[in-house]
């Protein structure tokens, strides 16, 4: 089985569910913060950072609610998942993040999801 390490980050965001999915769920929401330019071919969604291409498909999704991709290359079985949880009582809308790294890469990891959750948030203008 994998030798990478589960681990899971919580981000509030200021944003509706419905727009904060559009963000995490399509090629052009995505690549307003996650990469450079996103593309898709039906579930195989194309990511480029300077250049380099990195293959995901498309394992889950649920409108409004979550996305799920695995990387092409990776063949541990890992997977990345953004999920959309409101707080019943506040109405708080978190984005729960869900990766995996080896266990000497997750902190670069979670530091490197931070800075794109940024990204995220000043496209969304959420402070």
């Amino acid at each position: 089985m994998s030798n990478k390490i589960k681990y899971e980050l919580e981000f509030v965001i200021q944003s509706s569910p419905q727009l904060l999915y559009q963000y995490i769920s399509t090629p052009s929401g995505l690549s307003e913060w996650f990469a450079d330019n996103v593309n898709s071919r039906g579930e195989l969604f194309i990511f480029i950072w300077d250049g380099t291409e990195e293959n995901a498909k498309l394992l889950k999704k649920k409108n409004d609610e979550f996305v799920k991709f695995a990387w092409e290359e990776d063949e541990d079985g890992g997977f990345f998942e953004m999920k959309i949880i409101v707080d019943e009582i506040t109405k708080d809308v978190s984005l729960f993040i869900t990766d995996h790294a080896e266990e000497d890469e997750v902190e670069e990891s979670k530091m490197l999801w931070e800075n794109q959750v940024s990204d995220l948030k000043q496209v969304l203008g959420s402070t």
